[in-house]
């Protein structure tokens, strides 16, 4: 049992990779700072935002883990993400680095049967704005 329990922390290449950067970049932004060196700031701070675009990358690329916790054979920090290929569900990279699926092709408009009754809107039904001040 580890110090922390018997949980999924999370340790996977992406996040210690990542973290790695950060810090560097972190240390050597400080070192600059105390330095006076103004390029040395801005080429640490360049390295931490580096590190978060290579974290990102790595987790698109299955290095990363799922939100929530994986079963006791994934822990290892060296297993790769099965699941990755195809996105996560509720994963904020995950949807900012794939395209969306295309939706699938509805119906033609003019083909096929009519619109049953059920399916039309009687009219006078749309929606209209209330004015500012008036609710």
């Amino acid at each position: 049992m580890s110090a922390h329990g018997d949980v999924d922390m999370g340790h996977t290449v992406a996040g210690w990779t990542g973290t790695a950067l950060a810090l560097i970049g972190c240390t050597g932004a400080g070192a600059a700072v105390c330095a006076a060196w103004m390029p040395g700031v801005w080429l640490g701070l360049g390295l931490v935002a580096a590190a978060a675009v290579v974290t990102w990358v790595l987790h698109l690329a299955g290095w990363g883990k799922p939100g929530g916790p994986r079963p006791r054979t994934e822990w290892d920090w060296r297993t790769r993400d099965a699941g990755a290929r195809t996105g996560h569900a509720h994963c904020l990279g995950c949807r900012a680095g794939r395209r969306a699926a295309a939706p699938a092709p509805g119906p033609v408009r003019g083909a096929g049967p009519a619109l049953g009754p059920q399916s039309v809107e009687p009219a006078g039904q749309q929606f209209e704005a209330a004015p500012i001040g008036r609710a």
